[in-house]
């Protein structure tokens, strides 16, 4: 969960950034039934086959960052999960999740793909069930006020906020190594991206890279003083579910999750396709955003896409695993242990064609 405001930080401008941590964790709703799909184990999870219905007196604990799924639920009319919620649990940054998974206090999660490589170095087993692909950059970089940085080779010799454990720091890695600047080129400083605008501001790094939804409301507070973005064509091309392998173990909690994926994807769907009742009944609603606010987050959303074959996603995350241990900052290990393939699918069967691809 994002910490207070620091003294002397802009309220809005904070508020602006807890919406972009909690932009991984919104639309974890959607129509569901009480049957769960059965599909191919993929390496290093269970080879139960999944339960065709959820048991009774199941339940789990999800992830539901700023109450966004119970608000999806309520206005998109869904039918009810056919399991107990029996916490949702107001959280949504990697390192907390990973915490929060080892505590047992929550049993699945929305992140994106860099909390489960994090975990794995951690020695914690958790899988991928569910994948959404971001084909649009959710992030670009910010200048602290009066830098003279225009471009990523300006960089070089810089200090750089890096959040190891969340989707920012391989951006800002993968931004880095396309402009050919090595790790021991630049300098950079560990932070919590919830750390990210405070360290601008008070010059402690010269870049931190922000979600899309962030920089307008950085960029009228300090443009004025010289502050700019630089743009990337970088993505990060997972947004995920994923759950610990515990979890998964047990056969009534695997029914309960695979019978929330569908709900899941088309909660995100319906959040697409109603994006002025989001914007009111949302961020206007219950984050205090003018609506000219709302629909500028909005406007930078992407599209959800639910692939019905995870190779690409695969291949990214390997890719993804690949950069932090060039980097030292994990060791090297194959990625198809991160992911349950019997959950492969569900996703996509529960949306309409546009919404696989």
């Amino acid at each position: 969960m994002p910490s207070p405001p620091a003294p002397g930080v802009d309220r809005r401008l904070f508020l602006t950034s807890v919406l972009g941590l909690a932009a991984g964790a919104a639309g974890l709703t959607g129509c569901a039934g009480s049957s769960a799909a059965a599909g191919t184990s993929g390496a290093g999870t269970s080879s139960a086959p999944l339960a065709d219905r959820v048991p009774a007196g199941t339940s789990l604990k999800i992830a539901s960052y700023q109450n966004v799924q119970q608000l999806q639920f309520k206005l998109a009319h869904l039918p009810a999960l056919p399991f107990t919620v029996s916490s949702w649990v107001n959280i949504g940054a990697g390192p907390d999740v990973i915490n929060a998974f080892r505590a047992r206090s929550l049993d699945l999660a929305n992140n994106a793909g860099i909390p489960p490589i994090q975990a794995h170095y951690q020695g914690f087993d958790a899988k991928i069930v569910a994948i959404d692909i971001t084909r649009k950059p959710n992030y670009l970089f910010a200048t602290k006020p009066g830098s003279d940085i225009r471009t990523v080779a300006d960089f070089q010799g810089k200090k750089l906020a890096f959040s190891q454990g969340q989707a920012q720091g391989v951006v800002l890695l993968r931004a880095l190594k396309r402009a050919g600047l090595k790790y021991d080129d630049v300098q950079l400083v560990p932070l919590t991206s919830n750390q990210f605008l405070t360290a601008l501001q008070s010059g402690q790094v010269d870049i931190a890279p922000l979600a899309n939804s962030q920089a307008p409301a950085y960029l009228k507070l300090y443009a004025s003083k010289g502050a700019r973005t630089v743009p990337t064509d970088v993505v990060d091309l997972l947004n995920l579910l994923w759950a610990p392998a515990s979890v998964l173990n047990d056969p009534a909690k695997a029914a309960a999750i695979a019978a929330y994926v569908p709900q899941w994807a088309k909660g995100q769907v319906w959040q697409w396709e109603h994006p002025d009742v989001w914007n009111r009944e949302f961020y206007v609603g219950t984050q205090n955003l003018t609506l000219a606010q709302a629909e500028s987050v909005t406007g930078l959303a992407n599209k959800p896409l639910f692939p019905p074959g995870w190779d690409e996603a695969i291949a990214w995350e390997q890719e993804t695993a690949d950069l932090l241990a060039e980097g030292g900052f994990v060791k090297k290990f194959d990625v198809r242990s991160l992911f349950d393939r019997r959950f492969e699918g569900l996703a996509a069967k529960a949306v309409s064609a546009e919404y696989r691809r």
